[in-house]
C-alpha cells in the first residue's frame, strides 16, 4: 500500500487496529479552541488517499463501524458536520485469521464495502529468497518515486467507470449475483453492492487492457475476488474457500452471453 500511495504521489495513513481503538481515532474529533470560542475539527488518519487499516478484524466492530460511512461515501460527518474525503481514497486491510485469540468478526455491512478480497498466504521459497536478497543492506521502499501524480489516477479511476457494459453482460452479472442467494448452503447471499462492484472491477480489467468495452469474461474472472467475502454459509465455520466453491459452482451453471 505505501508503494502503491508513492508511486501516484499521494498521502497514506496506517492505522494499527486494536482493542481499546476508538472511532474517533479514526475519524477525527472535533476539540475547543479556548482562543477562539469555539469547537474545531481535527481530522483523523482516514483523511489520506490511501488508508492502511493493519489487522482490522482486532478493534471492537464498534471502531471498525467508523469506516463505513468512509468506504460508502467517501466522507465522514462529525458532530453533525460533514466532512469530504480527498479523491482518490482507498482502504486496504489486513486481518487476523479469524480463529486468532482477540479478534473481532467483521460484520456483513464492513466485508460488503471491500470490493474484492485477496489471501496471500506464505510465499514460496523463490519469492522468500530474493525478500531476503532484497533487504540486506536498505529497504526497497526508499527506492520508489512517483510515476504518477493523483489527479492523474483519478482520471484513469473515471476512464474505467466509463468503460461501456452492454446490457446482456449485466443481466449476467446481475445472475450470478442473484444466483449465489439460491444456493442451499447459503445463509446470507451477495448483496445488491455486489453486482455494482463486480461490474465496476470488471470495468477496471478491461480499462488495464486497453479496451473501453466490457466482456463477459472480464465479468467471470472478477466474480472469484469479489462474491466469496461477502456470501455466508449456514455452517459457522465454514472458510472463505468454500464459499469459493459456491461462487465456481454458480459460475459453472450460469452461462454467459455469448461476445459479437
Amino acid at each position: 500500500a505505501r508503494a502503491f500511495a508513492a508511486a501516484i504521489g499521494g498521502s497514506v495513513h496506517r492505522i494499527q487496529f486494536t482493542p481499546d481503538l476508538l472511532p474517533s481515532d479514526i475519524t477525527g474529533v472535533s476539540i475547543y479552541d479556548q482562543r477562539q470560542g469555539r469547537f474545531e475539527f481535527t481530522p483523523g488518519p482516514v483523511f489520506s488517499n490511501i488508508v492502511i487499516a493493519d489487522e482490522i478484524n482486532r478493534a471492537s466492530p464498534k471502531t471498525q463501524s467508523a469506516l463505513l460511512e468512509c468506504m460508502e461515501e467517501g466522507q465522514v460527518t462529525v458532530d453533525g458536520v460533514t466532512h469530504l474525503l480527498p479523491r482518490p481514497f482507498m482502504v486496504i486491510a489486513t486481518q487476523n485469521p479469524i480463529d486468532m485469540d482477540g479478534t473481532y468478526a467483521l460484520p456483513e455491512a464492513q466485508r460488503d464495502r471491500f470490493m474484492v478480497r485477496l489471501q496471500l498466504g506464505y510465499p514460496d521459497a523463490a519469492a522468500e529468497l530474493r525478500m531476503v536478497q532484497a533487504r540486506k543492506t536498505h529497504t526497497p521502499l526508499t527506492d520508489l518515486h512517483t510515476v504518477v501524480s493523483s489527479d492523474d489516477f483519478q482520471r484513469e479511476i473515471d476512464r474505467a467507470h466509463a468503460v461501456r457494459a452492454h446490457e446482456l453482460v449485466e443481466q449476467y452479472a446481475v445472475r450470478l449475483v442473484r444466483t449465489t442467494r439460491e444456493q442451499q448452503v447459503v445463509r446470507i447471499g451477495a448483496s445488491p453492492r455486489a453486482t455494482l462492484q463486480l461490474l465496476r472491477a470488471a470495468k477496471a480489467r478491461a480499462h488495464l487492457e486497453g479496451r473501453d468495452w466490457l466482456s463477459p469474461d472480464d465479468v467471470k474472472l472478477l466474480a472469484r475476488r469479489v462474491l466469496p467475502h461477502r456470501i455466508l454459509l449456514h455452517d459457522q465455520a465454514s472458510t472463505i474457500d468454500d464459499a469459493l466453491a459456491v461462487v465456481d459452482r454458480v459460475l459453472d451453471t450460469t452461462p454467459a452471453p455469448r461476445a459479437r
